[in-house]
């Protein structure tokens, strides 16, 4: 515990969960134009595995699964545009606002 009585392990997560949040910035940054940065998904946890989910659920929503959160948002990209191959993403679809990462399935530290 530190002078405050917080928990090392609770500052840990908070600055993973910071982390993950940069991260997805950066991406999006760096590819305006894509369906995450359009959409903005919201990122999970599970497993030493991140899921950027779009939707109510992963069975009906659009997902992409990988080990780190640019690799779990690239291939929500690619699940993306394989779902809508002839279209293009409207410039007037506004990013959902809320992020969120599931603090209880980080990995303990």
């Amino acid at each position: 515990m530190d002078r405050k009585g917080n928990t090392l392990r609770r500052r840990r997560v908070v600055d993973y969960a910071a982390t993950a949040i940069e991260q997805m910035d950066i991406y999006c940054t760096a590819h305006p134009d894509s369906p995450c940065a359009m959409r903005r998904p919201k990122l999970f946890i599970r497993n030493d595995l991140w899921i950027a989910l779009l939707g109510p659920s992963i069975e009906d929503g659009i997902v992409g699964i990988g080990p780190s959160v640019p690799a779990a948002l690239r291939a929500f990209d690619a699940q993306y545009m394989a779902g809508v191959p002839n279209e293009t993403i409207s410039a007037s679809i506004k990013p959902e606002q809320s992020f969120t990462v599931d603090l209880r399935r980080l990995p303990k530290c």
